[in-house]
């Protein structure tokens, strides 16, 4: 993964002095847990930021092991939090589902409910044993982009959990053992190593009928650890769940049928699922189940980001152009 510019290392520098974008708020902030920033945690940072800001406030987060569970607040919008190195910049946390009957969605270390925010070169980690689901990333809000991040867990590691919200991930590293890209959220997955570490199923959407595009997988690289000798590409978790494997390399681990049914009685009827133009010995679809398709040429070349996102440009915003 890349390390910051030379320009965001003096941002990180000089970001305490920078000039408030409005009276009494600081459009850069420096997050340090050895004391040196403007704060020690990300919640600190995110509780001294202005509510529904119209400008862009970056937060700095220097090297360091972060333990905290984190909410990024449904008021809060307009906002970069940015890795000083992405290996050694963590955000971690270890609840499990099975922890006093936690269930899978208290688990979380990260929770996005905002709108309109972005991580770049930041690790996101549930470091809980294999217990039971152990959430690291959970999203609510729409258009929040993940740039170059590490987000690292087992069962459930990736909750998209609010439908009708949109997300894009480019470059970065996502790993799991089952269902471990999960829910009905929208969401394009651009140049991603998706990392299997256990024989199980990489996705489980459960995209809503009435919307129209669920998961699209973009140029991606499926790998897996040695143990793994056979993976699925996901399986629905419910009706109409919609899945694309788009130019992916698929390795030689991916199960000969591609996905399986779970718990959708009729799948050929609604699950949404395809591939096109993929690579590997994985990519052969001759054996594939017959409810999953291959998209025609007209079809692929038709499935692009401003389409599925619905006319939203992820990597564009108002203070960066």
């Amino acid at each position: 993964m890349r390390r910051m510019t030379t320009l965001l290392a003096v941002m990180l520098v000089l970001g305490g002095t920078a000039l408030a974008a409005s009276p009494g708020y600081k459009d850069t902030l420096v997050v340090a847990r050895d004391g040196t920033g403007d704060y020690r945690t990300l919640t600190e940072a995110f509780e001294h930021c202005r509510a529904y800001m119209d400008y862009t406030v970056h937060i700095l987060v220097k090297r360091g092991y972060y333990k905290e569970k984190v909410i990024v607040p449904s008021w809060l919008e307009n906002i970069v939090i940015e890795g000083e190195d992405v290996e050694n910049t963590v955000i971690t946390w270890d609840d499990h589902a099975n922890i006093d009957n936690m269930g899978t969605f208290r688990t979380y270390t990260l929770r996005v409910d905002g709108n309109a925010i972005t991580f770049r070169n930041i690790t996101i980690e549930n470091n809980a044993a294999q217990l039971g689901q152990a959430v690291a990333l959970h999203t609510e809000g729409d258009r929040l982009v993940f740039v170059g991040c590490r987000i690292l867990g087992n069962q459930d590691t990736v909750f998209t959990g609010r439908r009708e919200t949109r997300l894009y991930f480019a470059d970065c590293y996502i790993e799991g053992t089952t269902d471990f890209i999960f829910g009905p959220a929208t969401a394009w997955f651009e140049n991603c190593t998706i990392h299997c570490k256990r024989n199980s199923f990489i996705t489980a959407a459960s995209t809503p009928a009435d919307v129209a595009y669920g998961y699209v997988f973009n140029r991606c690289k499926v790998t897996c650890a040695d143990n793994v000798t056979n993976m699925k590409l996901g399986r629905p978790w419910r009706d109409y769940a919609y899945t694309v494997f788009m130019y992916c390399d698929l390795g030689d681990k991916i199960d000969a049928a591609g996905w399986v049914p779970w718990n959708v009685p009729e799948p050929e009827k609604t699950v949404r699922y395809a591939e096109y133009g993929c690579t590997g010995t994985s990519a052969d679809t001759s054996g594939r189940i017959s409810w999953a398709r291959q998209l025609t040429k007209k079809e692929a070349a038709a499935l692009t980001p401003d389409k599925v996102l619905g006319g939203w440009k992820p990597l564009e915003r108002k203070s960066d152009k």
